[in-house]
């Protein structure tokens, strides 16, 4: 099993993960189809099928177009506005692509659909990955567009933090070295943020991605995941896990928000289609 890191967007992350013996391939949140085809006939591989996280524009913007292209072509995820969806998929419901096996893990909060993807070959000695969407990142966690901090909560410890150690985790968004800088200002002191910053910092010097992390390495650095510990608490000033999460997230949507972030309003146009028309692929 082969994952195929491709950058696009400003800042987003789609994949496509290749069974090596038969050159099957299925693609992760296929936001650019032109993309995603050069990458397709590069590796010359056969598109099976379509996983998407979840409705957003910028994760299924491609699927249309794709399944247009790829009659047959099967489109999984678990919410009605995701675009030429063929198979809806529920938690902890199986799939199988040749030798790749998904598990598909519901994690509703970034949006009420959402979906990640957890994939593995049975008898490879190779590490399970874990396709997060905008749920969990490096170093971060997706907004709560619409859900709550106790539903992100039971996502990050009941459900992707209780996933083997090893476990890959590719992302959807490039946002690492702004997750890190965060991090360091609510555990000053931890020297795994430190030396993962100084890391991500140089990969994006470099324009080179910053992913996969492991979910190992999250519990690290990443805040969201380490919600019981004592400095974590004390930057929130709360106790309660839920609680600690919640003052966590609302503190990073007001960290060094970048300026050239489109204002909500926008962002619903996005999400509405309204700016199709200037949106077509040439």
């Amino acid at each position: 099993m082969k994952v195929k890191v491709i950058s696009v967007l400003e800042d987003n992350y789609m994949y496509l993960v290749i069974e090596e013996s038969t050159r099957d391939a299925v693609a992760v949140d296929a936001a650019v189809a032109k993309r995603l085809l050069e990458i397709i006939r590069k590796e010359d591989v056969v598109l099976r099928a379509i996983l998407t996280t979840h409705h957003h524009w910028d994760h299924a913007r491609g699927n249309e177009e794709l399944a247009q292209l790829f009659p047959g072509l099967q489109v999984f995820g678990a919410d009605e506005r995701i675009g030429a969806l063929t198979h809806k998929v529920t938690h902890g419901q199986e799939l199988t692509f040749g030798a790749i096996r998904v598990r598909c893990l519901f994690t509703p909060c970034h949006t009420s659909g959402h979906m990640c993807y957890f994939m593995w070959e049975d008898d490879s000695p190779d590490a399970p990955a874990l396709f997060s969407g905008d749920t969990l990142f490096v170093g971060g966690c997706g907004q709560f567009f619409e859900g709550t901090a106790e539903q992100m909560h039971t996502n990050l410890t009941q459900i992707l933090g209780t996933l083997p150690k090893e476990t890959k985790v590719f992302c959807g968004h490039e946002c690492t070295v702004r997750n890190l800088k965060f991090a360091l200002k609510v555990e000053p002191e931890n020297e795994a943020v430190k030396e993962k910053l100084v890391w991500a910092k140089q990969r994006d010097d470099e324009d080179v991605p910053t992913v996969p992390s492991t979910l190992q390495e999250e519990f690290l650095y990443n805040p969201f995941l380490r919600v019981t510990e004592e400095a974590v608490q004390k930057f929130t000033g709360k106790t309660d896990p839920v609680e600690v999460l919640r003052a966590l997230r609302s503190e990073r949507d007001n960290f060094k928000k970048p300026k050239e972030r489109p204002n909500p309003q926008a962002m619903l146009a996005f999400d509405w289609g309204l700016f199709g028309p200037f949106l077509e692929k040439k």
